[in-house]
């Protein structure tokens, strides 16, 4: 434990004496040093006991005294020895008083006691106390150790942490969820620091934060895990006081520890990436049995269920050119899938493929769950957002995020390349959309027209209908309008002029200059079908 004051005292080599500050003395003590100086504050760091002799100092003035003594307080000095017989024979009672005031112990040093005793008393004090601390640490490293090479592994691990920090101790893997605490009740709390672990993850590893327990008096430390650009995880430690030298040598133990165990589970997740894209490659050419044979146990339980196609890919921010959307959010996309599904055991499948995610996901699974509520928080952030450029704030959600997600319908091994054909269309949905995900289901049962919102298709549409438009802008006649009531009653004659209010040989007349016009024949679906289509791409408003 650290050297005091008391402690100094109780050196019966040194026989100091207390003068002042009685009830002070159990104030640790980082260094003893000698000054003469009427102002020895500048070379002060806080935490020493001041040895005098009042060459210079004049001692028996009370006011000189008060502003001697209030100035080293003030700098953290945590007690005076004054050197008894040397300038002056009694410790002056004005020095006493001062002292006694600012409630800073004062020791009286005998003349036959030199500084440099005491000097050397509080060294070997404190490197006892290093090397008690240095062994305390090494050992707890050792029990880390052990722990981390148990068949608990991390979890024991935290459980020795805990107990040798008198604290608790909690695991955060790379989605930011707890994954390991101890004792247990420390789940709890570390839940609460969810918003902390989320500031400190997008740091770049290694990093630390302290932050404060809301509904505790505990002093929470987290440091972050791993070696590369994203943390792999976080560590946290809450104890009553800051940490001690043997107790930082523990924490450090740990985060070594936990580090390389993570390291090692990410060479391992690298290997079983490779191993997932050569089975989801064999499934995409049709080769079932061949993918199962090589997904063995790894994959294989995944294959015996019905799964879903996940593709997903960064969107450029409004205004931004296609392709600058980060693919940093991909990987917290997969942090999350993956850390949903190893709490329930299930497998899941995820293949980097350039700038996409594909994944394939038990249907109704944990992991599937995790993905649908990634994006639904991606939306929800940006929902009151205000109408941008006449897009609605919902519209711009996917774009904010930069995320794009599309999903397939449930199916299995066989109809793999079907699935992901269908993830690709609810992708391009997505994207068109300004959506964060849309899952095929809801593309087969919406309608096609919000998919003519696009900047192309209305182009187009414009670039065919600008020649009955300039036509009823010369006032000859409303030909836009008749044609799309001619092809909303699909070409009956009587009920579209009586829509219009007209007679129906107008109408008839109205249709052949639309036909000499365009320089196409309205008997051909094809031409009505993309007529129609130009007129619900230049009319329809903006999907709210």
């Amino acid at each position: 434990m650290p050297h005091t004051l008391a402690s100094l005292v109780n050196h019966t080599a040194l026989k100091l004496t207390v003068l002042a500050g009685e009830d002070r003395l159990d104030v640790p003590v980082r260094w003893a040093h000698a000054s003469e100086l009427i102002d020895p504050v500048p070379y002060m760091e806080g935490g020493e006991l001041l040895l005098i002799t009042a060459l210079k100092l004049d001692a028996e003035d009370a006011e000189a005294s008060r502003r001697y003594v209030r100035r080293v307080a003030q700098a953290g000095v945590v007690g005076l020895g004054f050197a008894v017989g040397v300038n002056y024979e009694e410790a002056p009672e004005a020095l006493v008083e001062a002292a006694r005031q600012e409630g800073l112990p004062l020791l009286g040093v005998p003349r036959r006691t030199p500084f440099i005793a005491i000097s050397k008393a509080v060294s070997a004090a404190v490197a006892a106390d290093q090397y008690r601390a240095v062994t305390a640490g090494f050992e707890a490293q050792r029990e880390l150790t052990r722990a981390a090479l148990s068949a608990e592994g991390p979890a024991e691990l935290l459980a020795r942490l805990a107990a040798h920090l008198d604290g608790w101790a909690a695991l955060y893997d790379a989605s930011g969820a707890v994954v390991a605490a101890a004792p247990d009740w420390a789940a709890r709390r570390a839940a609460r620091l969810a918003d902390d672990v989320a500031r400190l993850r997008e740091r770049p590893a290694p990093a630390s934060s302290v932050v404060s327990d809301t509904d505790g008096d505990d002093r929470v430390e987290l440091q972050s895990l791993g070696t590369g650009r994203r943390a792999r995880g976080v560590l946290a430690v809450g104890t009553g006081a800051p940490l001690g030298t043997a107790e930082r040598y523990a924490v450090h133990s740990a985060v070594a520890l936990l580090t390389l165990t993570t390291e090692r589970s990410r060479a391992l997740q690298d290997a079983e990436q490779r191993l997932g894209a050569a089975v989801l490659k064999m499934l995409l050419a049709g080769e079932p049995d061949h993918a199962r044979a090589v997904a063995g146990r790894l994959y294989g339980g995944l294959l015996d269920a019905p799964f879903r196609m996940v593709v997903a890919e960064p969107v450029a921010a409004e205004g931004e050119p296609p392709g600058a959307g980060t693919p940093a959010v991909l990987d917290a996309l997969a942090d999350a899938m993956d850390s949903a599904a190893a709490r329930t055991g299930e497998a899941v499948l995820a293949v980097p493929d350039g700038t996409r995610l594909i994944v394939l996901v038990a249907d109704g699974g944990a992991a599937a769950d995790a993905c649908a509520e990634f994006a639904a928080l991606a939306e929800a952030r940006a929902g009151d957002r205000p109408r941008v450029g006449g897009r609605s704030a919902r519209d711009e959600a996917g774009r904010a995020e930069g995320l794009a997600v599309g999903i397939s319908a449930p199916t299995g091994p066989m109809s793999a390349a079907t699935a992901y054909r269908q993830a690709e269309q609810a992708l391009y949905v997505a994207r068109r959309r300004g959506r964060t995900l849309v899952e095929h289901e809801d593309v087969a049962a919406g309608s096609v027209l919000p998919l003519l919102a696009d900047d192309a298709v209305r182009a187009f549409a414009d670039g065919l209908l600008r020649a009955l438009r300039e036509h009823d802008a010369t006032g000859r006649g409303d030909l836009v309008a008749s044609l799309r009531a001619w092809l909303a009653r699909h070409g009956q004659w009587d009920a579209a002029a009586a829509d219009l209010g007209v007679h129906r040989h107008t109408l008839r007349y109205r249709m052949r200059r639309v036909e000499e016009i365009l320089g196409r024949s309205l008997d051909d679906a094809d031409v009505r079908m993309e007529l129609w289509l130009a007129l619900k791409a230049t009319s329809a408003p903006p999907e709210e």
